[in-house]
């Protein structure tokens, strides 16, 4: 078994691993359509299902694009009407309102002492510079490497063979020296272990969307419920020298 600390690049996922995107789903659908009877597990549920829909039409739009366009679908799927366009283009914004989890930033500031962070995400450039700049502030990463600059969505292995191009050709690290570090099984670690890439598991626990696989099924080589546990378990590798 290879250790945390034989790895020199960490790839994050964002969305639902440094980001609580969950809970900024739900808020900028009330916000929208005020008391609203449907279940965050019917929300996310429902938009989950739309999400991986247009993301395969789609590929090449951008992320923010992308919302804006589900956004009259979902509501109508949750039975809130139809939403005045200005709305849905305030959906397909909100990116960068969505919430860090506590301990997002404090981990990734210990974490960046021992690895490159470089950004693997679903989102768009400008969207993911909102978030960089409203939820992780003095946080810098060593490269963002985006949907929109791919040119397809994860799960698409294309995204982790673009992953692996980039820390190669600007770095010279290998594939054994990159580590995905997620929280959604469905759009990281099944196809990270398609393409043979270690990964870290950041549950997130009380979530209700990342597994998205069988129950059983989860594949990772480390699992944390938090970054804070990982940054954690790195540094006593670090202090322990093994």
């Amino acid at each position: 078994m290879a250790k945390l600390t034989s790895h020199k690049v960490l790839s994050f996922d964002v969305y639902g691993t440094l980001i609580d995107w969950e809970s900024g789903i739900c808020t900028v659908i009330s916000d929208g359509f005020g008391d609203i009877q449907a279940s965050k597990s019917d929300i996310l549920h429902t938009f989950h299902k739309l999400e991986k829909e247009y993301q395969s039409r789609y590929p090449d739009l951008p992320y923010s694009q992308l919302l804006a366009k589900i956004h009259p679908v979902l509501a109508s799927k949750l039975g809130l009407g139809d939403p005045h366009e200005t709305t849905s283009q305030q959906f397909g914004a909100s990116v960068g309102s969505w919430p860090a989890f506590p301990d997002t930033v404090p981990a990734l500031r210990r974490l960046q002492k021992h690895f490159k962070l470089v950004v693997l995400s679903n989102t768009d450039r400008d969207s993911f510079s909102a978030t960089n700049r409203c939820q992780l502030p003095g946080i810098e990463f060593d490269a963002v490497l985006t949907a929109q600059d791919i040119g397809s969505y994860k799960p698409d292995r294309r995204n982790f063979e673009y992953l692996l191009d980039h820390v190669h050709q600007n770095w010279g690290i290998s594939k054994d020296e990159v580590l995905q570090t997620a929280q959604s099984q469905f759009h990281d670690h099944y196809p990270a272990r398609e393409v043979g890439i270690w990964s870290a598991w950041i549950v997130r626990p009380g979530a209700v969307m990342g597994e998205q696989g069988k129950k059983g099924e989860e594949t990772w080589d480390w699992k944390f419920d938090t970054l804070g546990e990982m940054a954690d378990a790195v540094e006593k590798e670090t202090a322990a020298g093994i």
